[in-house]
């Protein structure tokens, strides 16, 4: 004997999508581990080219963009990206290893929402996300 409810089935949200945008196989590799864990889509680049690319094809909810990249590099991409019409708010976080004002200036002049360092909290990393992503 079956037994009817009366609730609804909830329907599953998708997730959102963060673009992550690294060179380093080994970093890339964390980091999708642990956006993943954290139940984000994540879609990746290797370089800028590919990041300006994916972005537009696939409007991430939210770009981590390293600035030390082959073919474009992330100050180069992120100002294309910003040019992108359906881009312009998209969260772009700045990754680098350099901890110095000069780039973190930079990369706020080139668009960049705002900017962490390497090595990555990740626990600061996703309440940084969580507060860009508040509707």
């Amino acid at each position: 004997m079956s037994v009817k409810s009366g609730a609804k089935m909830k329907k599953q949200a998708q997730p959102l999508t963060v673009l992550l945008v690294e060179d380093t196989e080994d970093n890339r590799f964390m980091m999708r581990r642990l956006l993943e864990m954290s139940g984000y889509r994540v879609i990746e680049a290797m370089n800028g080219e590919e990041a300006v690319k994916l972005a537009q094809a696939e409007s991430p909810s939210l770009i981590l963009m390293d600035l030390s990249l082959p073919v474009i590099d992330g100050l180069a991409a992120t100002r294309i990206i910003r040019k992108l019409p359906k881009l312009t708010s998209t969260p772009i976080i700045a990754v680098s290893a350099h901890d110095t004002s000069d780039f973190q200036s930079e990369a706020i002049d080139a668009g960049c929402n705002t900017y962490v360092t390497k090595p990555i909290d990740f626990n600061e990393l996703e309440q940084l996300i969580t507060r860009l992503l508040k509707p």
